[in-house]
């Protein structure tokens, strides 16, 4: 993403997202803003000067090394694009005010946080779904989606209100449950159905 450069209010907005568009991490490590210098004149490389890009190498157990990561923002960086941030997030919700709705309809708690992360579990064990579609199970998501919960209430652990906790457990002991009854499910063996014969057949005759 190009960096541009917001007129009103003098700062400038870097590109220091740590992936892609397509989820790959990005090698270029954004630029510091420095004072504009004068170009030196351009000279064009011998070819003989040309050397190869540089491949990293890979060690004896074929694990490539670790990249560099970003350098990461400034403060100064940090409060412009909150500030900005904010300035976006009341536009927005003076647009949702005169649509007749409430803007505080929309904000993020962090319990609703954790019902989106319940709901997205129970669909992916199958036992919710959007209205209009079937059921799908999806294990692995679930229990990766179960995992982030656990993981959750292991970096807030003692952070929290009751309200708070007794929501996050209460979810994470119903999931954990409702995952163990599924895999369960689908590990066990179909059940035979009765016996049809043909001898009743012959019989009711």
């Amino acid at each position: 993403m190009a960096e541009k450069k917001h007129e009103q209010s003098g700062f400038k907005v870097t590109d220091r997202r740590l992936f892609t568009s397509d989820g790959e991490l990005r090698v270029e490590v954004p630029e510091e803003v420095e004072t504009p210098k004068a170009a030196a004149p351009s000279v064009p490389p011998a070819a003989s000067s040309v050397e190869p890009a540089s491949v990293p190498a890979v060690s004896e157990t074929g694990e490539m090394p670790e990249r560099e990561m970003p350098v990461p923002p400034t403060s100064a960086e940090q409060d412009a694009q909150a500030a900005a941030y904010r300035q976006s997030s009341k536009d927005l919700d003076a647009q949702v005010e005169l649509s007749g709705h409430s803007a505080k309809d929309f904000e993020i708690t962090f319990e609703r946080f954790l019902a989106s992360l319940y709901m997205t579990s129970m669909m992916q064990l199958g036992l919710m779904r959007q209205e209009g579609e079937q059921p799908r199970v999806d294990l692995i998501g679930a229990r990766q989606s179960i995992d982030t919960l656990s993981l959750i209430a292991e970096k807030t652990k003692g952070n929290l209100t009751p309200a708070e906790e007794n929501f996050l457990q209460n979810s994470l002991y119903e999931l954990r449950m409702a995952y163990v009854e599924v895999t369960n499910a689908i590990a066990r063996p179909p059940q035979a159905g009765p016996a049809t014969g043909t001898g009743a057949g012959t019989r009711g005759r």
